[in-house]
Parts: C-alpha cells; structure tokens; sequence
C-alpha cells in the first residue's frame, strides 16, 4: 500500500498526509509560524483589548459598588432625618392636640360655670317666687277657711253663721 503508483507515475500515499514523516519538517515549520504569528496577533491587538476592557469593567464596578455605598448612606440619612421630622411632626401634632384639649376643657368649664350661674339665679328667682306665692296663699288662708267653714255650716245647719261665729270656729 504503501508507494502505490498512480496512473501520472506519482507515488501516492496512504492515509492521512499529516502523518506523512517527509513532510514532518514543513508542517513543524508553519505550525511555529502560525503560532507565532497568531501569538503575536494575540499579544498585540486582541490580549490588550481584552485586557483593557476588563480593566474598565473592573472600574466600572468600583465605580458602581462606590456610587452604590454613597447612595446608601445617603438613603440610611434621608431615612434618619425623615425619622427626626416624623418625630417631630407627631410631638407638634400632640402638642396640638394637648393644648386645644385643654382649650376646649376650659371653654367647657367656663360654660359650665355660666351655666350653674344662671341656673342658681333662675332656683333663686324661683325660690323667692314660690315664697311669695306661698306667703300671698297663707294670708289668703284665713279668708278661704272661713269661707269653707260658712259653706259646711251652711250646709248642716242650713243658715249662714255671723263673722263672730266663724272666728270663734276657726280660731278654735
């Protein structure tokens, strides 16, 4: 098999050509070639663009994680000082409320006492009324006494008794 002839007198070989121990040397050959040329290709464009760009990525997130730390703490601030205005917001608002609360204690005190004020005067007028009436109903008592004993008397007896009669009756 090895060294068969071809019908152009060419010895030709069998297998694979890369296997081929005459052409070991030029294959070796271009393999340093390409590889130096693609190691060179590599190191001076490719390798240093990567490199760069990772170099920026790497920044880029320095810059990021930094940029985010900041923004942290500005937040954690914002969150403090809205804690304080919160705070301060609720002390006003119960302070507020205290103080109309006790406004509205005294306005309601104030009204109370106006209102036992008058409602004394109103129990004295009416006290000083009711005696009066009182007063006006016991001199006027004698006279309806009198009249209803001349009433009963007249109705058992069938006369009308004199004013002696009735004063001596009364008086008893």
């Amino acid at each position: 098999m090895a060294g068969e002839k071809t019908q152009g007198g060419e010895v030709a070989s069998a297998g694979l050509p890369q296997f081929d121990i005459g052409t070991f040397s030029s294959q070796i050959t271009w393999l340093v070639i390409t590889f130096g040329l693609l190691y060179f290709v590599l190191s001076k464009f490719i390798l240093p663009k990567i490199g760069n760009t990772i170099s920026d990525r790497h920044g880029r997130i320095a810059d990021d994680l930094d940029t985010a730390s900041r923004m942290q703490r500005e937040a954690e601030e914002a969150e403090k000082a809205y804690e304080r205005v919160l705070a301060d917001a609720k002390a006003k608002a119960h302070n507020v409320a205290e103080s109309t609360r006790s406004s509205i204690n005294e306005e309601i005190e104030r009204e109370i006492t106006a209102a036992d004020q008058e409602a004394a005067a109103q129990a004295e007028k009416s006290e000083a009324r009711i005696a009066d009436i009182r007063t006006k109903a016991l001199s006027n008592i004698d006279n309806i006494a009198r009249d209803v004993a001349s009433d009963i008397v007249k109705k058992f007896t069938g006369k009308a008794p004199t004013a002696a009669q009735l004063k001596k009756i009364l008086n008893g």
